[in-house]
């Protein structure tokens, strides 16, 4: 860690944040003059506290290692490039548009990652211009459930949140060139190319 740099990262987080040195020791589970040697670049946190330094400012672990904050390239806007995160502790649904750093009950979460779909799950779909109905046979138990379902065109998201013992039917509004993800608890995210355009949808969890 670049002690100056790291200091002046924490000193700009600390203020936007409306927190006095003190508030911050006192969130840590420091001195303040602890946080006022780190801010004067005098020294660094340990790193058994980065974690929580990362928690109370809001910052990636990253960020305060490298005593700065990166930037992303502007974002286009297409909402194709979505990332998908579930904590796995509270359940908490997050999206992104682009690279982020995103945390959630005190720990980084990672953008949940695809996979191709097989026959061992599959949605059923029918509707009408208007609306879609998607029906499943996945299990919806509580500790094996289908935990969301989105729909993401260039510049739309639409996510559904399920839930244990819920029937395995949902009705959404119709939209067409987009792609379809289904997130399993035990299995992760599954998604498809255009499921509109087709009579049956399949998403997939192999079963352990």
């Amino acid at each position: 860690m670049d002690a100056a740099r790291t200091g002046e990262l924490i000193r700009r987080s600390r203020e936007s944040l409306g927190l006095t040195q003190v508030e911050l020791a006192e969130q840590i589970g420091v001195t303040d003059k602890a946080v006022s040697k780190w801010e004067r670049g005098a020294g660094c946190p340990d790193l058994s506290l980065v974690a929580d330094v990362s928690r109370v400012l809001g910052l990636s672990v990253e960020s305060i290692l490298g005593g700065g904050l990166v930037e992303n390239s502007r974002d286009t806007g297409n909402l194709r490039r979505i990332r998908l995160y579930r904590c796995p502790v509270c359940g908490n649904v997050i999206t992104s548009s682009g690279p982020t750093g995103i945390t959630c009950c005190g720990r980084p979460l990672y953008p949940l990652i695809e996979q191709g779909f097989d026959e061992s799950h599959h949605i059923e779909m029918t509707g009408t211009d208007d609306e879609l109905c998607l029906t499943w046979e996945h299990p919806m138990e509580k500790s094996h459930y289908l935990a969301f379902v989105a729909y993401v065109t260039t510049d739309r998201v639409l996510i559904a949140r399920l839930y244990p013992e819920q029937s395995g039917e949902l009705v959404i509004p119709r939209l067409r060139g987009g792609r379809l993800y289904c997130c399993c608890t035990e299995h992760g995210l599954f998604s498809m190319d255009d499921p509109t355009r087709k009579r049956r949808v399949v998403t997939s969890a192999k079963r352990t």
